[in-house]
């Protein structure tokens, strides 16, 4: 059976599924003298069986309505529509990408076309296709069928490609946007004019990869009152982004990877988390940040400036995760406290030349020590070369910080745990300075993909580097030496060691 042939049988199975209709070559529910009868079900008033059917998941409701005439008739106003590969079934592996794609459409385009456009609450496309201008007619039809005054969330995904598709902004005007809560859009272009003021139930907006100027995305926010959650992932197109103080709700901000951002001025008074990351260059103006309790920055040198500055500026915070791709400088200790953070991540990452300055991970200590509230502290070091001084090279003088006792960190976490003097040094501290510890987990570098995960059909380890696994045995040999024998007994060690994979390597 041909290729076409094959994607034309299962273009029936699947659209018939969908679309509540039966099977090609047999007959529908209105045939006289089929031979197949559509179950009426018992007798519910009609709202009821609409009810039951939004209940369902859109496959399930779609198979439903192939056996039963109530059903058939909620599926043409169903409110949840989800399109993409997975929800429908399809494999692109299986009939090839460009059949898989064509099948893609034509389900879809069918669904929307018998569709009553009623009732629609939820719409998320997600194409798996390269964008093409065809795909344009298609995307402007179905939004525009179900873009009603009583849509809440609408999500677009158009597939790789230029961000050449033009959303349709006037399908949110003349009260079809009132009942939008979320709206999230993935390349494309996002224009909309001031007669776009309509969004006035929107709480989140999430734009990735998306083409809009700070100037078009400021107005869009001044008339967003109840928005609460704005996510921004590399739209390059901003430059200044200005959060206005009229969102007296927003709680939750996102930039990411905005290449050419350089300022971000946030006058919304009731931000309660921001996530960052970002060049250097960029300015941060984040206004009234007392309030702030959840922050993740990834930016070069976050570590020093966060032990620095953030106890003053944000001395509310409970959550911190920070990510420095170089760190020039050692973590000072300081007097200033983080009263109330409970839980601390560190991903530091070490990428230089051999010849650069190694960091000292004991002055990390200066965090455990100005955060008396702490229960969880997780440590992911990433280095190419082992810059430091091993503790086998310099055995003794371990250095101490004065004890401190902690009473609430309970669960400690290093990954790509080394022999490094320094590092070994804080594991040390950790242990000695906290009576509240009960699990102590040491990994050192394993592969990215491992051969216990799912996912990997080879059933081995990707390679790591000769010096990476001859490093992760000196890790091994430095925890049983010098950390395991000071664990108390009732604190769990797990020590995840290089996988036997590697062994061929060495």
């Amino acid at each position: 059976m041909s290729l076409q042939r094959q994607a034309q049988d299962r273009d029936g199975m699947i659209a018939s599924r969908l679309k509540g209709e039966n099977p090609p070559g047999q007959p529908d529910d209105d045939s006289q003298g089929g031979e197949i009868e559509i179950y009426s079900g018992p007798s519910l008033p009609e709202d009821i069986w609409h009810l039951i059917h939004s209940l369902m998941p859109m496959r399930d409701a779609a198979r439903a309505a192939c056996v039963s005439r109530a059903f058939l008739c909620s599926w043409r106003r169903y409110p949840n529509l989800t399109f993409s590969d997975k929800k429908l079934g399809l494999n692109g592996n299986a009939c090839g990408k460009d059949e898989s794609d064509r099948v893609f459409y034509r389900i879809v385009d069918c669904i929307l076309k018998k569709h009553s456009g009623i009732g629609i609450k939820t719409l998320k496309i997600q194409m798996a296709s390269d964008y093409s201008s065809k795909d344009s007619s298609y995307l402007n039809s179905w939004l525009q069928t179900a873009v009603t005054p009583r849509i809440e969330e609408l999500t677009l995904i158009v597939g790789p490609g230029n961000t050449k598709y033009n959303f349709p902004c006037s399908l949110l005007s003349n009260g079809c946007g009132d009942s939008v809560r979320y709206l999230h859009l993935v390349r494309c272009s996002f224009r909309p004019t001031v007669t776009l003021s309509c969004l006035r139930g929107l709480t989140r907006l999430h734009l990735c990869l998306v083409r809009i100027t700070g100037d078009k995305l400021g107005c869009f926010l001044s008339h967003s009152f109840a928005l609460e959650q704005l996510e921004i992932r590399y739209c390059d197109e901003i430059i200044c982004l200005k959060v206005p103080r009229l969102l007296q709700r927003l709680r939750y901000l996102e930039v990411f990877g905005c290449s050419r951002l350089k300022l971000i001025d946030n006058e919304a008074p009731c931000l309660s988390s921001f996530l960052f990351e970002g060049d250097n260059t960029v300015q941060l103006s984040l206004g009234e940040t007392l309030q702030i309790k959840n922050l993740y920055m990834c930016r070069s040198g976050i570590i020093f400036f966060a032990r620095s500055k953030l106890p003053s500026s944000m001395p509310n915070l409970e959550n911190l995760t920070i990510h420095s791709h170089r760190e020039r400088a050692s973590t000072p200790v300081l007097r200033s406290k983080f009263l109330y953070l409970k839980h601390l991540i560190i991903h530091l990452s070490e990428t230089g030349t051999p010849s650069s300055p190694a960091y000292d991970y004991f002055s990390l200590a200066s965090f455990l020590g100005a955060a008396p509230s702490l229960e969880t502290f997780g440590l992911h070091v990433y280095q190419v070369y082992m810059q430091h001084i091993s503790i086998f090279a310099e055995p003794t003088d371990l250095r101490q910080m004065r004890k401190q006792q902690h009473h609430n960190l309970k669960s400690v976490r290093i990954t790509g745990f080394c022999s490094a003097k320094s590092l070994v040094e804080l594991t040390c501290h950790v242990i000695e300075s906290t009576t509240s510890l009960e699990c102590l987990t040491l990994e050192t570098r394993q592969s990215v993909l491992r051969c216990s995960d799912p996912a990997n059909k080879s059933g081995k380890c990707t390679p790591l580097p000769k010096d990476i696994v001859m490093e992760g045995h000196r890790a091994v040999l430095a925890i049983r030496t010098y950390i395991e024998p000071k664990v108390p007994s009732k604190v769990k060690l797990h020590v995840l060691e290089p996988c036997s994979c590697h062994n061929a390597e060495l």
